[in-house]
């Protein structure tokens, strides 16, 4: 559409037809969308104006012992957000009022006069008709767009030709992101640079993470962009950023267009990868056996060979494993590395296997996603399944988004001992403290000295800086508390555990 049929106040006074003469503003104050034309003489017209109209007046208010000042008339004007002010001469007098234009010129509001033979009506059926004029040509457009985006999503890459179409009809950049947070298409293609393209990831990654169905504004570096989801909340597929800020009504309509279009694609494509993923999961299931074989071939035959041994096996957490994104980024990943990685959802989590000297997917998949997940030792094929427990032992023990079972391992077996492991130590010592708590005995003491000296009385003696035969007395002593044999390797491995139990 032609800068000329733009509703502004500039369109108005270059319509020679009008005959209006500027006063006074500046350029880009010309430049403002003009909503309406409205006239009034009143000494306030401000509680029926709006933001964006343009006032006519015939200059009454400032005529009479009750004159308005011209100073707060325009104050009152500015402050409603007026776009301009039009002054018809030769009604109450001729030529606009000195102290008027001063006061619109330091106010920064701009003026023109509207001559005798020009009506009021006239300035606002030409703003009318301007507005008229805009609205049908963005419907003509929106109309023309959404067919040229239609047609385009009958091309062979419909998805791609889509989105390049909707960059061609909005005049900047669109991108479109998958549920891992990748970056898979982009019109015009380099349109941003770095650091805006990394503030957009970013972004994105962060609305993914949310899980939630929403559109979103931001800046970045002063340039504005939108960022649409494409899926169901919960189980987002992707994003779509636009290069732009707020559209209008019609260009949210091209926009939502291509949103349905490319909603229609992804949803077309869960099915495939939902077949994908059910074979995974299969194979997953036979490299349980500790025979490869089978899944050599398929695996081959669908995706690529295997990851070469010695392999670890990785667990992620069950919560996790129910993302969208999680598998498109680990479907990124694994044909980016062909024969370098492979995975497959089991009954609580998603089973990745990796060369044993290769886990930068692993740190990937836990910091975009928040993902709890236990590696395995290094491995070969055979001993899949033990693999797979290691991982898991090291992912529900772990306290790092990434943990290794010889981490876990090197804590001890004791360390892997339930919630109910202090309770249990305590009932069972009981007798015992409660007896040093009422008679003053070291009864517990002294039994911890003896079970860590390999029950030697001698050993324990010196240790506790007392005779041999006081230990023997108080060992018998404890003996009869608790009602066990200490001669019994089954005791004493209780008693020990529940000591170093009660001292963690």
């Amino acid at each position: 559409m032609d800068a000329t049929d733009t509703p502004t106040l500039g369109a108005l006074l270059r319509r020679s037809d009008l005959h209006l003469k500027l006063e006074t503003g500046a350029p880009d104050a010309l430049e403002r969308p003009v909503r309406w034309v409205h006239s009034s003489d009143l000494a306030d017209p401000t509680p029926f104006l709006s933001d964006g109209q343009v006032l006519l007046t015939t200059g009454t208010q400032f005529q009479g012992p009750d004159a308005t000042s011209a100073a707060d008339y325009v104050q009152r004007l500015t402050a409603r957000g007026v776009a301009g002010l039009g002054f018809g001469t030769e009604v109450v007098r001729d030529g606009i009022p000195p102290e008027l234009a001063a006061a619109c010129r330091e106010a920064g509001l701009p003026l023109f006069e509207v001559p005798y033979r020009t009506p009021f009506l006239a300035v606002a059926r030409a703003n009318a008709e301007a507005i008229a004029a805009e609205a049908f040509a963005r419907r003509t457009w929106a109309l023309s767009a959404q067919r040229a985006i239609a047609l385009a999503a009958l091309r062979p890459d419909g998805l791609g030709a889509t989105l390049a179409e909707l960059a061609r009809q909005l005049g900047t950049w669109v991108g479109l992101y998958d549920a891992a947070g990748e970056l898979t298409r982009e019109h015009p293609p380099g349109d941003l640079d770095a650091e805006s393209a990394r503030a957009v990831s970013d972004e994105v990654a962060a609305v993914l993470r949310r899980g939630a169905r929403a559109a979103s504004a931001l800046r970045i570096a002063g340039r504005p962009f939108t960022l649409q989801t494409l899926g169901r909340g919960g189980h987002l597929r992707g994003v779509i950023a636009i290069a732009a800020g707020e559209l209008d009504q019609e260009g949210r309509g091209v926009v939502t267009a291509v949103i349905a279009m490319a909603g229609l694609a992804f949803e077309q494509h869960q099915g495939l990868s939902r077949a994908r993923g059910a074979l995974r999961a299969g194979l997953v299931q036979s490299l349980l056996t500790d025979d490869p074989a089978l899944a050599r071939r398929i695996a081959r035959d669908a995706w690529g060979p295997l990851p070469s041994a010695p392999i670890v096996v990785a667990l992620t957490d069950a919560v996790v494993a129910r993302s969208d994104g999680l598998a498109e980024l680990l479907e990124l990943r694994a044909e980016e590395r062909h024969g370098g990685l492979f995975f497959g959802r089991s009954d609580d989590g998603v089973v990745v296997v990796l060369p044993a000297n290769e886990r930068h997917a692993l740190d990937e998949a836990a910091e975009r996603f928040g993902a709890r997940i236990g590696v395995s030792d290094p491995t070969g094929y055979d001993r899949f399944a033990a693999a797979l427990e290691q991982a898991r032992v090291a992912r529900d023990r772990g306290v790092e988004p990434v943990t290794t079972f010889d981490a876990v391992a090197a804590s001890g077996v004791l360390s892997a001992l339930g919630p109910d492991a202090p309770s249990l130590a305590a009932a069972e010592l009981a007798p015992l403290t409660a007896h040093d708590a009422v008679e003053g005995s070291r009864l517990v003491e002294t039994l911890r000295a003896w079970l860590d000296h390999d029950c030697s009385h001698e050993a324990t003696a010196q240790a506790l800086g007392v005779h041999r035969h006081t230990v023997r007395t108080r060992l018998a002593l404890a003996e009869r508390l608790l009602g066990r044999d200490l001669g019994s390797f089954a005791t004493r491995a209780e008693l020990w555990a529940a000591l170093r139990v009660q001292r963690a």
